[in-house]
């Protein structure tokens, strides 16, 4: 047997830990010399303590472990829920790494409130553009991110098995959705015949008298300065927006901090 301080060395916890896990009836000792009150732990009772720290680590409460492992869940179910547990803190440390990068970006606007350039801004016509494109629901544009990615995942699995190639560059555009929310149109031009169906939809969007138009360098999640410097310059010239701007991607490498991408801001004379 294993004097409590052993056996806290080879779990790899603390004195007090096992204490406290005893007064709760989570991991009992194998026996308490009636004398002395020395609590001793067998080996045996690594595989207890292992699946207690796992659980507690993964997020659950003493309670909710305590119930877990008095249920003598097997080893692959306690597996399987590990595994769940773990992909559930990994989509809330992506969600928040993706968070703090917006609020960064936030932050950079102002800091830059009063010194934004606008000479990068360019008034100019589009022409109408064929996109084959799938469209998706975000419930606003914080979280856009998750959504838009997957529906381009998609997309270009479709055009693969449908066996059309792209011809130019990708197009993203929103609209408000009807129950709130924003409506993402994930799209990337094509020179094939229009057509709807739960497939592939292909369409013609509709050429912009007048566009302002900005390059945006890096991740679109750090995006809101530059949208901000394309309002300003909106605002300052006399002109009105009339839509979401689109998303052209110029260029998309893996490492999106280098993707390239130009704002077209629909927009009239106000």
């Amino acid at each position: 047997m294993f004097t409590i301080g052993d056996f806290a060395r080879h779990g790899r916890v603390s004195v007090r830990m096992l204490r406290h896990y005893d007064a709760t009836g989570l991991l009992r000792p194998a026996h308490v010399d009636p004398a002395t009150g020395y609590r001793y732990y067998t080996a045996a009772q690594l595989a207890r303590l292992n699946r207690v720290i796992a659980l507690k680590d993964l997020g659950f409460t003493l309670q909710q472990v305590q119930e877990i492992l008095d249920e003598k869940v097997t080893t692959e179910e306690l597996r399987a829920m590990l595994r769940l547990r773990r992909a559930e803190l990994e989509a809330a440390m992506t969600a928040a790494a993706a968070r703090l990068v917006q609020v960064e970006a936030r932050l950079r606007s102002i800091e830059s409130e009063g010194q934004m350039p606008s000479d990068d801004v360019v008034l100019k016509s589009l022409p109408s553009v064929r996109v084959a494109e799938l469209t998706g629901l975000a419930p606003d544009f914080d979280t856009i991110g998750p959504v838009i990615q997957p529906l381009y995942d998609e997309l270009f699995r479709r055009l693969e098995a449908a066996g059309v190639a792209p011809s130019g560059p990708g197009i993203a555009y929103y609209e408000d959705a009807p129950d709130g929310g924003v409506l993402i149109h994930a799209g990337v031009e094509v020179s094939v015949p229009l057509r709807e169906d739960d497939g592939l939809r292909i369409v013609d969007l509709p050429p912009v008298e007048q566009a302002a138009t900005i390059v945006h360098r890096g991740s679109m999640e750090t995006v809101l300065p530059t949208i901000q410097t394309l309002g300003s310059w909106i605002d300052a010239n006399g002109y009105r927006s009339t839509g979401y701007p689109r998303e052209v991607n110029l260029e998309c490498p893996d490492n999106h901090n280098e993707w390239v991408t130009e704002l077209q801001e629909p927009v009239t004379k106000a």
